[in-house]
C-alpha cells in the first residue's frame, strides 16, 4: 500500500515536472523513508524478537548495560531497506553517484549482516573474523575509490580541497585520489560501527552529518552555487542530496524505536553501511576534511581504541581510558548513558556547524 502509493506520487510529480527540483525531492525522500520506517519498525523489532536475535552484552563493561541483554538487534537492515527504496523511488536513475553510494552502501550492510547473524544466530562471539570482515569491506572501498578515480573526467574530481581557503587545493591524481577514498571510506565505516554503543549514541550524529552533507552535495552539482562559494563543481552530485535526505529520514525513524531505553539496536548490518556511505558522499563531493571535522565524534571513537590497544601492548597492560572506545570511559567515570549521548550529540552539532560555515568562510 505504501509503496504504491509513493509510486503514484512520483509519477504524479514527474508528469508536472517538479521531479526536476532536487530540494524537492531531498525532502520528500526523507519523509518517505521517515513513514517506511514507523510503519515497518514494530513489525521488525517483532520478526527480530521472536527469532531471538539479541544483543550479547560485554561482561567487563558498565554494570547498566547488563539489563540490554536480549535486545533485538541488526535493526540497521531497516534503515537499508528505507534508504533503498526511498532512493530508488525518488533518485535519478541514471546518476552514477547514486548507484555508487547505494553499492557501497549496501555491500558494508552485507558484511554487517554477515557478522552480526554469525554472532546473534550461531552464536559465535568472534562473528566474521577481523581479518574477513576488514578484507571484504577493504574489496567493496577499493572498487568504488577505484571506479571513481578511473572514471574522473575534470581535474577538480582528483584534487584535495582544503577548507577556508579558496585557491589551496592539492592535485591527487588517479592513484593518489583512490588511496585517499579507499581509507576515507573504510575509516569511516568502521568509526561509525565502533561508536554505536549506546542508545542513539551514532544514529543521530549520522543523521546530522548526512543532513549537512547533503547540502554540500547540492552545492558541488550546482554550477551557479558551487562558482560563488568556491567549492568544486561535480557535475551530478546534487543528486546524492536525495540518498542523504533518505538516509536522514530512515535515520530518525531508527531512533524514534532506538533511543533510550533502545527497542532495537542498529547492529554491524547498519552502523557500517551508514558510515560508508558517508564517506562514499563526502568523496564524491571533495569534503574529506570538512567530513573529518563534522564527523570528530566519529574521529575521536577510532582513535581512542587505536590509542587504547596500542598503549596496552607497548606498556604490558596499562590503559589510556578507563574503557575503549570514548563514550564507556565517561560512562565509567560516572555520566549517565543519557547524558553521555546527549553531550556527545551536542559536540556533533558544532562540529557540524562549523563544517558548514566552511562554505562561505573562504
Amino acid at each position: 500500500m505504501l509503496l504504491e502509493l509513493a509510486q503514484w506520487l512520483a509519477k504524479d510529480i514527474r508528469t508536472f515536472n517538479v521531479f526536476n527540483y532536487i530540494t524537492l525531492r531531498a525532502v520528500l525522500a526523507a519523509l518517505t523513508a521517515l513513514l517506511i520506517s514507523f510503519i515497518f519498525g514494530p513489525l521488525v523489532i517483532r520478526w527480530l524478537a521472536e527469532k531471538k536475535v539479541g544483543q550479547a552484552v560485554r561482561d567487563d563493561g558498565p554494570k547498566s548495560h547488563l539489563t540490554k541483554a536480549g535486545t533485538p538487534t541488526m535493526g540497521g537492515a531497516l534503515i537499508l531497506v528505507s534508504i533503498t527504496i526511498t532512493t530508488l523511488l525518488w533518485g535519478d536513475l541514471a546518476n552514477r553517484y547514486l548507484w555508487v553510494v547505494l553499492f557501497v552502501t549496501l555491500g558494508f550492510g552485507a558484511v554487517g549482516w554477515v557478522d552480526d547473524w554469525r554472532k546473534v544466530v550461531h552464536r559465535d562471539p568472534k562473528g566474521l573474523a577481523s581479518r574477513w570482515k576488514y578484507f571484504w569491506t577493504s574489496a567493496i572501498a577499493l572498487g568504488a575509490a577505484s571506479y571513481l578515480g578511473l572514471t574522473a573526467t575534470l581535474p577538480a574530481q582528483l584534487e584535495l580541497i582544503v577548507p577556508f581557503f579558496k585557491t589551496i587545493a592539492y592535485p591527487l591524481g588517479a592513484i593518489g585520489f583512490i588511496v585517499l577514498t579507499y581509507f576515507v571510506i573504510n575509516g569511516t565505516g568502521h568509526a561509525v560501527n565502533l561508536t554505536d554503543g549506546l542508545d542513539g549514541l551514532a544514529i543521530m550524529p549520522t543523521v546530522m552529518v548526512g543532513s549537512a552533507l547533503a547540502i554540500f552535495a547540492y552545492v558541488a552539482g550546482h554550477s551557479g552555487f558551487s562558482k560563488y562559494l568556491g567549492v568544486p563543481h561535480i557535475p551530478g552530485a546534487a543528486e546524492l542530496a536525495v540518498f542523504c535526505g533518505a538516509m536522514a529520514g530512515a535515520g530518525l525513524g531508527f531512533l524514534w524505536f532506538n533511543a533510550y531505553p533502545a527497542e532495537v539496536f542498529m547492529g554491524d548490518v547498519g552502523a557500517l553501511a551508514l558510515g560508508a556511505a558517508l564517506g562514499t558522499v563526502a568523496v564524491i563531493v571533495r569534503q574529506e576534511v570538512v567530513l573529518f571535522i563534522m564527523g570528530g565524534l566519529f574521529v575521536a571513537e577510532a582513535l581512542s581504541v587505536m590509542a587504547q590497544v596500542l598503549y596496552f601492548k607497548w606498556t604490558g597492560g596499562k590503559r589510556i581510558f578507563r574503557m575503549a572506545p570514548l563514550h564507556h570511559h565517561y560512562e565509567l567515570g560516572g555520566w549517565k548513558e543519557t547524558q553521555v549521548v546527549v553531550r556527545f550529540w551536542i559536540i556533533t552539532i558544532m562540529l557540524v556547524l562549523f563544517g558548514l560555515s566552511t562554505l562561505k568562510l573562504r
